[in-house]
């Protein structure tokens, strides 16, 4: 079936902004990847183009002279603990105002759904003072802590959303079965609600690992920075020492992970987010 003029048209109307924007998008990724395999005086003098030899040393220098390992090593920390927290929250909660009919969880997952548009910028400064009062200022912990806590009414929202669709007559049966409620939850509403449990920690995990606000504001020590922190270091060191080599090494090591992370999960990430919102 041989397509009219202005269907090509269309598509190609369609089509030809999209590919320009996917250009304007992935040329400074990949111009960032050639950078970090040139030396200094090979990036002014030929900046756009492709590098004479792959040079590694300034991966090395990275590593080793700014003490990247150190802020992956952090960075590490912070998204895993981070993570996990916020499922060991959000699914108990989840579970709680879907299933369990108690007085005030409608308003109770109103109040989580309303927390979701306040800005986050807003609870900064008395964070601060409350993690110096309870000692996990200056902390990879604590900032943890309030990584978890942030992404809190998203994960409940979209974790209740999967589990409203689960079938009640199938925790009615492990009830019978002698499962506890806690049983319940952990044996039969999680693996049931896993592809939405895998989508949201997965974007909280890219959020904790790019994230650099708070970890510049409750972050002091050098020993503790977490791999965005350690970057802007970089960058304002290479206007003095003119390492820019050295600098896009270190952020091919940090966007490297999420860049392997989203091309393994993309379906799967999609699909449950896809599914979250048909349920919901």
């Amino acid at each position: 079936m041989k397509r009219s003029v202005g269907q090509i048209l269309g598509k190609t109307g369609i089509r030809i902004p999209l590919i320009l924007w996917s250009i304007a998008v992935l040329y400074p990724i990949f111009w960032m990847f050639l950078g970090s395999f040139k030396s200094n005086a090979e990036i002014y003098r030929n900046p756009w183009g492709f590098p004479e030899t792959f040079n590694w040393q300034n991966f090395a220098d990275a590593w080793t002279n700014y003490n990247i390992d150190t802020s992956v090593f952090n960075s590490l920390i912070v998204t895993v603990v981070g993570s996990l927290l916020t499922l060991f929250l959000a699914v108990p909660t989840a579970y709680a105002i879907e299933r369990i009919n108690f007085r005030g969880s409608k308003f109770l997952f109103t109040l989580y759904v309303s927390a979701m548009m306040i800005p986050m910028v807003l609870g900064w400064i008395p964070l601060f003072f409350l993690l110096s009062d309870i000692g996990l200022l200056d902390n990879i912990y604590g900032l943890a802590i309030v990584y978890a806590v942030s992404q809190l009414p998203f994960t409940i929202f979209v974790l209740t959303s999967f589990i409203s669709t689960i079938p009640k007559s199938l925790e009615e049966a492990a009830a019978i079965d002698g499962l506890s409620p806690y049983g319940v939850l952990w044996k039969v509403i999680t693996p049931l609600t896993m592809s939405g449990i895998i989508t949201v920690t997965i974007m909280n995990a890219i959020q904790f690992w790019n994230e650099y606000f708070m970890a510049l504001i409750f972050l002091q020590s050098s020993e503790n920075y977490t791999l965005a922190l350690a970057i802007d270091f970089i960058s304002s060191e290479a206007q003095y020492t003119n390492a820019w080599g050295t600098l896009f090494a270190s952020l091919v090591i940090a966007i490297l992970p999420v860049i392997v992370l989203y091309a393994i999960f993309q379906r799967r990430i999609s699909k449950g987010m896809t599914e979250g919102a048909i349920k919901g």
